[in-house]
């Protein structure tokens, strides 16, 4: 007779999980014993934390469900918010723990909570593996939820006697069977023609979803057949290659920003993988009165400034291309095109140049983008560099530039880089992160270490919570309980093992950064930062809105 642990194994590996990430316990010690006896590698890590963020980078980068694992109570506690940032970036994740025994479920008893009523908000299913049977059931469930768009996290609790009693005779997982994409409605294909046929100056939004499924080459080619200018979100970045023509750059900066004022211009977004929670739509669409082409593989949230005008439900590649046979339009540019795209440029230039110290928010953006190629991978942390490099970092394919701006969340690049390694082996892959957010996870070093994944992690250093500093600065006209000390970061790194390197100019930057990637080990590279620049941003923002024409 084989254990519920090992044919919960059987079905994980009849999913195609090659990885799972977590901690061990005294409630699953079996799983993870199963675990060792199968094809599948079990990464160790310091934090629950670090593995639900390792699951969600796997998740993102491969469209699988990435896996982590824990014990009750505490343990499955840790996950949550790597559960909850993965369904609010729609990715992909299976959380599995250990929960108390069915024979004391019903009582107060020791690190017992209600595991799945504290998942259920966080997650698309979140259940109790409450019988041996029904766990083949149960597990590819659990995969066709996560992964099915919109993706997002499922939690399963396995009750300590429930994973060590045998598992039934017959019971084996079932047939993985993927779903195909639909065709999108010639109706609505003709009723969305018909508005671009009269649109003066239409605006491509490209999404997340565009760039977890695939669809970056139908983008360009929809961009490029109709002559229509294409922005995208943070989460979309590198749907369209920054240096494409018709590129127009990130939207979502907390200020109206130089994209923005192509939304001014336009008079219908087709929205192509956008999903409300990577930012409000009335940064786009301030009155509510623009007509929106929503592409999506599902309706959209109902919101006064996202007025649906047609929706087409609908593998996205397929429906942009049905689309662009389906109209006939005259090929213009949209009003401001090229001075948006010369603004940008302008600036990215000036920060390559600034050769300050501490060093300009630019200047470290730009260096990064030198020292990585075109599909090599950079984790951007929450904090003013996410503005930083999101408005200015040039992307060219997706998913090379990854972000979290669904929950936002602090201190999952680090942990998150160990998966986009074992993900994308064959890219570089570099973490840009501030001091607050590193210190938070940065135990992941040893992890990273011990299993091989060398990655970059390049500190911004400013002593301060530094995207609180400038809220409140722009705010209330003053900051306050935002600054903190730090350790000695190059002692830090080097005491687990990793190479260490303090910028002390501005011109040691980039080879620090090329010597660091040729290492081919964990590197920690601490760079003092001048967030002064944040105000003179907004304050030459302003001047140009207000002068713009």
């Amino acid at each position: 007779m084989r254990s519920t642990a090992e044919l919960i194994v059987e079905c994980l590996e009849n999913e195609g999980v090659t990885h799972v990430f977590g901690i061990p316990g005294e409630e699953n010690i079996r799983l993870v014993d199963a675990l060792s006896r199968s094809s599948i590698e079990y990464v160790l890590t310091r934090h629950e934390q670090g593995a639900s963020f390792m699951a969600e980078v796997y998740g993102r980068l491969t469209g699988k469900a990435g896996v982590c694992s824990a014990t009750l109570g505490p343990g499955a506690i840790n996950l949550l918010l790597g559960v909850a940032d993965a369904t609010t970036n729609s990715t992909p994740v299976l959380a599995l723990s250990a929960q108390v025994g069915m024979k004391r479920s019903y009582k107060e008893s020791h690190q017992g909570v209600d595991l799945v009523s504290m998942f259920e908000p966080v997650t698309k299913w979140s259940a109790l593996v409450a019988t041996p049977g029904a766990v083949p059931e149960m597990v590819r469930k659990a995969f066709k939820l996560a992964q099915t768009e919109r993706p997002g996290a499922v939690y399963l609790a396995v009750p300590e006697d429930v994973e060590s009693a045998d598992a039934p005779e017959g019971s084996n997982p079932l047939p993985v069977n993927v779903p195909r994409p639909d065709d999108p409605s010639a109706t609505q294909i003709a009723r969305a023609a018909d508005i671009l046929r009269g649109a003066r100056n239409p605006v491509v939004l490209a999404g997340h979803g565009a760039a977890r499924t695939d669809s970056s080459d139908a983008v360009r080619r929809f961009a490029e057949t109709l002559g229509i200018p294409v922005a995208t979100t943070f989460h979309g970045k590198g749907v369209m290659p920054d240096d494409h023509p018709l590129a127009l750059g990130a939207v979502g900066f907390m200020r109206h920003d130089y994209v923005n004022f192509g939304f001014d211009q336009a008079d219908v977004i087709v929205a192509a993988g956008y999903e409300l929670q990577e930012f409000d739509p009335v940064r786009i669409n301030p009155r509510g009165d623009t007509k929106i082409i929503h592409v999506h593989r599902f309706p959209a949230e109902v919101d006064a400034h996202y007025d649906v005008a047609v929706g087409l439900h609908a593998d996205i590649g397929r429906s942009l291309d049905e689309l662009a046979a389906a109209v006939q339009r005259d090929h213009q540019a949209i009003s401001g095109q090229e001075r948006i795209r010369a603004l940008l440029a302008d600036e990215f230039e000036r920060g390559r140049t600034d050769d300050r110290f501490p060093l300009a928010p630019a200047r470290i953006v730009a260096d990064t983008r030198a020292a990585l190629d075109r599909d090599d991978i950079v984790l951007v942390d929450t904090g003013a560099l996410k503005m930083w490099m999101a408005r200015l970092y040039p992307t060219y394919e997706p998913n090379t530039c990854l972000i979290s701006n669904g929950l936002s969340t602090m201190a999952w690049t680090l942990p998150g880089a160990v998966a986009a390694k074992i993900a994308r082996p064959d890219a570089n892959v570099l973490v840009a992160t501030g001091d607050g957010a590193f210190l938070m996870n940065s135990q992941e070093i040893e992890t990273a270490l011990r299993v091989g994944t060398p990655m970059v992690i390049l500190v911004w250093v400013d002593d301060a919570y530094g995207l609180i500093s400038w809220k409140m600065d722009l705010e209330i006209g003053h900051n306050v309980d935002t600054r903190f000390a730090n350790p000695d970061f190059v002692a830090y790194a080097e005491s687990f093992g990793a190479k260490g390197y303090r910028i002390t100019a501005a011109d040691e930057l980039l080879p620090t950064l090329r010597e660091a990637l040729s290492a081919h080990t964990v590197s920690v590279v601490a760079c003092p930062v001048d967030y002064s620049a944040n105000g003179a941003l907004i304050e030459s923002l302003g001047e140009l809105d207000e002068s713009w024409s």
